[in-house]
C-alpha cells in the first residue's frame, strides 16, 4: 500500500434538491458523514465551504454521476456546474460516483432503515462511499483520484 496524502477532505454528493457532505480524518484512512445541505442558489456553496473551513480540508471530492457506459447524464452536468462554483474558492477534484447512491441505499435497506424516510442520511452516505472510494483509489494507485478543476 502506497501512502495517501496528509489532510483532511471534504466529499460531496450532488443531489437536486440535497448535497450529501462528508468529511476524511488527516491520515486520510475513513470518511464520515457530516451533514446534509438543502440545494439553494448562493447558501448550498456558503455552507459547504464554512464546513471545508471548519475542517480545514485539503480539497473537496465532487462525485460525479456518469451512467453506466461511462458518458454524461443530466445530473453529469448539475454536479459538475457546482464543483465548479465550489473551484472559485477551493481545489475540487472529480471522482466517478456511479451507484454510490443506490449502494448507500441498499446498506441503509439492509440495516433496517426505511429509505423514504432517510434521504438526507442516504445523501450523507453517498458522499462517504464515493470519499472513501477516492481514498482507497489514492492508497491503492499511489496517484490522487479523478481529475481537478482549475
Amino acid at each position: 500500500m502506497v501512502a495517501v496524502r496528509s489532510g483532511r477532505r471534504l466529499g460531496i454528493d450532488v443531489g437536486r434538491a440535497r448535497i450529501g457532505v462528508a468529511v476524511c480524518d488527516r491520515d486520510g484512512l475513513l470518511a464520515t458523514p457530516v451533514e446534509t445541505v438543502a440545494r439553494d442558489d448562493d447558501s448550498d456553496v456558503r455552507r459547504i465551504l464554512e464546513v471545508a473551513d471548519e475542517y480545514d480540508v485539503l480539497e473537496i471530492v465532487v462525485g460525479l454521476p456518469l451512467s453506466m457506459s461511462g458518458g454524461d447524464t443530466p445530473s453529469t452536468a448539475d454536479a459538475r456546474a457546482f464543483a465548479v462554483r465550489l473551484a472559485e474558492h477551493r481545489p475540487v477534484r472529480l471522482v466517478d460516483e456511479r451507484l454510490s447512491t443506490v449502494t448507500a441505499q441498499r446498506g441503509l435497506h439492509q440495516a433496517g432503515k426505511n429509505t423514504k424516510k432517510s434521504r438526507a442520511v442516504i445523501d450523507q452516505a453517498a458522499a462517504v462511499i464515493i470519499l472513501q472510494h477516492a481514498l482507497d483509489h489514492e492508497r491503492a494507485s499511489g496517484a490522487p483520484p479523478g481529475a481537478t478543476l482549475p
